[in-house]
């Protein structure tokens, strides 16, 4: 599999550390600043008003099947099996129930999953300022994915880049800057608001699908770390994406993932990684919509730094 980094095609340059630090604070002090991060802009009315994007009633994942088979992007493959009936007791007769147990690296790269706001260490602190040692041996004492436990529900929003770029997906290494979504906007006559939630498309899935996987932890298409400045001013309540978000190499020396930082820690935005919208794309075609009623529920998990997932978009 070929995963030579490309230079990004969309102009992205790189930042400095501090160039970086001058991003982060001005983003740090546009957060909106309650217990549940930018979740708060998801107000009821704003969910009411979502709820009419449901026009065809129809249903279709963001999320991409759990992988149990090791690969160069999934060295640590989430473990299934069935533990129940064991084969010397399969006898036909009488009642049996079949029983299996899961586990998962939940912030792996390949497998759909949710940060939490716990997730981003930066400075020694979690976002707003909660202190790094609420992260303990039995799990996160603050800002763990509980905070969702109601689920995140609302409108939301995919802006294809490489529909926009005339591209089947972007390189591994390649960005996406402000302007980039501001022009997928345009292109596909949808625009972003506030309480909305933003999936961006790089076509990570289907370059997978086609071309075979690879270090993604290593190579990889995502944002450029000033592209957050276009979810601070549109006020979004969560980022997905259907790679890391964060491009690989990072744009930012010495930090490994800028988008994380000014997603989470900055901004308090849950973000979600590794979706997949290759069956959300042909039916946005089909409607003419970019826009969607979505719902996002996380496991009750209730000192964990993330869950799996499985989005839902409502057309």
């Amino acid at each position: 599999m070929d995963t030579h980094v490309q230079p990004g095609s969309s102009g992205a340059g790189r930042m400095s550390q501090d160039e970086f630090r001058v991003l982060y604070e001005q983003l740090r002090g546009r957060a909106p600043g309650g217990a549940r991060g930018a979740l708060d802009t998801v107000t009821p009315e704003r969910i009411r008003v979502a709820a009419a994007e449901v026009r065809t009633g129809r249903t279709v994942t963001l999320a991409a099947p759990v992988e149990t088979e090791p690969g160069p992007d999934n060295p640590q493959p989430a473990g299934h099996r069935l533990t129940s009936p064991p084969e010397e007791e399969a006898d036909p007769r009488g009642l049996h129930f079949a029983t299996d147990r899961f586990s998962m690296n939940v912030h792996g790269d390949a497998d759909s999953h949710l940060d939490a706001l716990c997730h981003v260490v930066y400075d020694g602190t979690l976002y707003g300022g909660v202190p790094a040692a609420t992260l303990t041996p039995a799990g996160a004492t603050a800002l763990s994915v509980e905070l969702a436990r109601d689920g995140i529900v609302g409108r939301g929003v995919l802006l294809d880049i490489p529909r926009l770029r005339d591209v089947p997906w972007l390189e591994p290494g390649d960005q996406v800057t402000a302007a980039e979504l501001v022009a997928a906007e345009e292109a596909q006559q949808v625009r972003v608001g506030a309480g909305d939630l933003l999936f961006v498309r790089v076509g990570h899935r289907r370059r997978r699908v086609e071309s075979g996987a690879w270090d993604a932890a290593h190579a990889r298409a995502g944002l450029h770390p000033t592209a957050m400045e276009f979810l601070a001013d549109r006020r979004v309540a969560v980022l997905g994406s259907d790679s890391n978000n964060d491009s690989a190499p990072s744009a930012v020396d010495g930090v490994a993932f800028p988008v994380h930082v000014l997603a989470v820690h900055a901004l308090g935005l849950h973000l979600l990684d590794y979706l997949q919208f290759e069956d959300l794309v042909p039916l946005c075609v089909q409607e003419r919509r970019w826009s969607f009623f979505c719902v996002i529920a996380p496991l009750r998990l209730p000192s964990a730094t993330g869950s799996p997932v499985n989005p839902i978009a409502v057309l």
